[in-house]
């Protein structure tokens, strides 16, 4: 045990609501703890004998119930970093582990750990999780308020009284809601910036502007490259041998996508670079979709440009005009 604790360490642990599994790679070291202050404080206690052979520790978002371990691991100055579980459970059916507990999840995270390797980022602040949570539950409201109205539609008279009754209630919820996040936009110098760089552009509100600040803080922090992969819009290649497939997006902040799928749908109408843009993929024979998404490609490499160089939009002095 002392030979394998100088080597390098790395942890994974599975999040549950009530507990937390641990596992130490290549220690073999199994911990299960309570999801709680006091279970966090035993972990840190456990795993202070090692701490200086730790290289990494990962933890798997689960719904909110990794944010208590993974604030107060990375507030102790622990390497610690949520991962997203879709990679995760691609990684363990790559490596042949398709039995599924909660011990065996902590297993494949620790060796997930090892092999990926993937970057420690800084932990969101107070003010940013509070953004992110109002966003959050903006979009439940606005999800429910879109069910309703589908009820609505076949519902009978008395049923559909109690409906419109939930509907306007569902609406003021969203206009609290937009109150608050404009108010703790308003705290911040740099979100106040970020709102103004970014509702400069033609097609971008105060709603995907909130959504781009609570859920993509990396905008105009990284290439544009790499944003487009976070946003789940980097094509991929689907080629083999002699045959060349399709180029599709798949993965990354599926929110983010949606609510650039919105932007770029009113920008193909109202801001004339992506209008432009969109119309010649059209006359090249593109198909209407695959045409938005590539203008959501292009609107999110506008926006990440603006935001590190601080300048606002700025409409081209003369456009194509949009083909009809």
């Amino acid at each position: 045990m002392t030979e394998l604790s100088q080597a390098h360490q790395w942890v994974g642990i599975d999040v549950s609501k009530r507990t937390l599994d641990v596992y130490v790679r290549p220690l073999g070291l199994s911990v299960q703890v309570a999801n709680s202050d006091s279970g966090l404080r035993e972990l840190l206690q456990a795993l202070t004998a090692f701490r200086r052979e730790t290289s990494l520790i990962v933890l798997e978002a689960t719904g909110g119930y990794q944010a208590l371990a993974a604030r107060t691991l990375m507030a102790e100055g622990w390497p610690a970093v949520v991962v997203n579980p879709r990679q995760v459970r691609d990684f363990a059916r790559a490596t042949g582990r398709m039995a599924k507990t909660d011990k065996i999840d902590a297993e494949v995270l620790a060796h997930f750990a090892d092999a990926i390797r993937p970057e420690v980022r800084a932990m969101a602040s107070e003010a940013s999780q509070h953004l992110q949570d109002l966003v959050t539950r903006r979009q439940q409201l606005v999800e429910m308020m879109s069910a309703e109205k589908a009820r609505q539609r076949s519902a009978r008279a008395r049923t559909g009284q109690s409906i419109e009754q939930h509907i306007d209630w569902l609406k003021q919820q969203i206009q609290d809601l937009d109150t608050q996040i404009e108010q703790l936009i308003a705290q911040s110098d740099q979100w106040q910036r970020t709102r103004e760089i970014l509702t400069s552009v033609p097609g971008i509100g105060a709603v995907t502007t909130g959504l781009l600040l609570a859920s993509l803080p990396e905008l105009g922090q990284i290439s544009a490259k790499r944003l487009a992969s976070l946003c789940g819009l980097a094509p991929f290649n689907r080629d083999s041998g002699q045959m060349r497939g399709k180029r599709m997006i798949s993965g990354g902040r599926a929110t983010v996508r949606t609510g650039l799928y919105m932007a770029a749908l009113v920008a193909t109408r109202h801001n004339p670079v992506i209008r432009d843009y969109y119309q010649r993929l059209l006359q090249r024979g593109k198909l209407k979709k695959v045409a938005l998404v590539a203008c959501m490609h292009k609107l999110v490499i506008i926006l990440n440009a603006m935001v590190e160089h601080d300048t606002l939009w700025q409409a081209p002095a003369c456009s194509l005009p949009a083909a009809t």
